[in-house]
């Protein structure tokens, strides 16, 4: 989870700074960005009217929507731009991890009981092998404006990327106003740019894991990362308990089953949301090893990892492209 620190901006000493906040509800969540600026330039009502067209595109909650239109069509639908943004982003990130990141799982996500319906109990074996039949980007596929699907029971979620993009596009509103010192948020996932009015950067508070238990503690990690955009993704954010142990909400799209290996959450650093919130899930899937051979030599994308060793105890390390982390001594 990341929390919003004290945020202002830096403007020259002659300008007049009134600091503006916005919050608001959308994509089943909460979202809120602050701004400095002479006048009150963007507004409650631009704000929301923005990130409802979002959420007729791809909110799952939505019955209407573009996305659930998709689900439930036999072979596909015409999809608005933002819509093929993010498909386009998200098949892309799915053939750079190798398959890990998937937006079909849609079946999958539901059968193991994180989608908008519960289910009366997890599927079996049997059950997981039919459902891995509609699983795959190889059975979606983009033509023009036209979302094709291979099998009628094809369906997508986009769940694990539409935030981080919905903090771009409210920077994108930001920016398009002149505003250029901000942070914005939905659903935890951050767009920052800019400073304090001394110049100071923003700082953003990342919650830690207790040494002797996987569940969040009270302390938080403090980054300065810049201009750019801040996603966390984590085996304890979002669990069901089966037969004493956590369900993860990450889905592996190879097996069918959630996840589970050694990492307990991760904090991602990229230039822009919508690629942070991409990725952050892939790395949980890939586990601490394959996520830092993927981020080795990276500088455009990096990520703070927490994991379990061997023997139980929890460690965390960074990778050379996640901005504004400080190693404590």
């Amino acid at each position: 989870m990341i929390t919003l620190c004290y945020v202002a901006l830096f403007l020259p000493a002659s300008a007049q700074v009134n600091k503006y906040h916005i919050t608001g509800y959308s994509q089943g969540t909460t979202y809120q960005l602050t701004y400095y600026a002479a006048d009150s330039t963007v507004t409650q009502s631009q704000t929301d009217s923005l990130l409802a067209t979002l959420d007729r595109a791809v909110s799952l909650y939505q019955p209407h929507s573009l996305i659930c239109k998709f689900n439930s069509s036999k072979k596909g639908i015409r999809i608005d731009e933002h819509f093929k943004i993010l498909i386009k982003k998200a098949i892309e990130i799915n053939h750079a991890t190798g398959g890990l990141v998937d937006v079909t799982v849609k079946p999958l996500v539901d059968a193991w009981g994180f989608g908008v319906k519960k289910p009366a109990q997890f599927p079996n074996a049997a059950q997981v092998k039919a459902l891995l039949k509609n699983v795959g980007t190889d059975k979606i596929w983009l033509q023009g404006n036209y979302l094709h699907k291979k099998l009628p029971d094809v369906q997508i979620d986009l769940n694990g990327i539409a935030q981080g993009y919905a903090a771009d596009l409210l920077a994108g509103m930001l920016e398009r106003h002149h505003i250029y010192n901000y942070v914005t948020e939905i659903g935890g996932e951050l767009r920052i740019k800019g400073h304090k009015p001394d110049g100071e950067a923003f700082k953003i508070g990342i919650e830690a894991i207790d040494d002797n238990d996987i569940n969040p503690s009270p302390l938080r990690k403090i980054i300065e990362p810049g201009d750019g955009a801040v996603t966390t993704s984590g085996n304890y954010r979002k669990h069901l308990e089966a037969g004493g142990k956590q369900i993860s909400h990450i889905m592996d799209a190879k097996t069918g089953y959630p996840t589970h290996n050694d990492v307990i959450s991760v904090t991602v650093w990229a230039r822009d949301g919508i690629t942070a919130d991409g990725y952050d899930n892939g790395f949980v899937a890939m586990g601490l090893k394959r996520s830092l051979q993927f981020l080795q030599k990276r500088t455009d994308i990096g990520a703070y990892i927490i994991y379990q060793k061997p023997n139980g105890a929890v460690a965390d390390t960074v990778t050379a492209g996640f901005r504004g982390y400080k190693k404590e001594r």
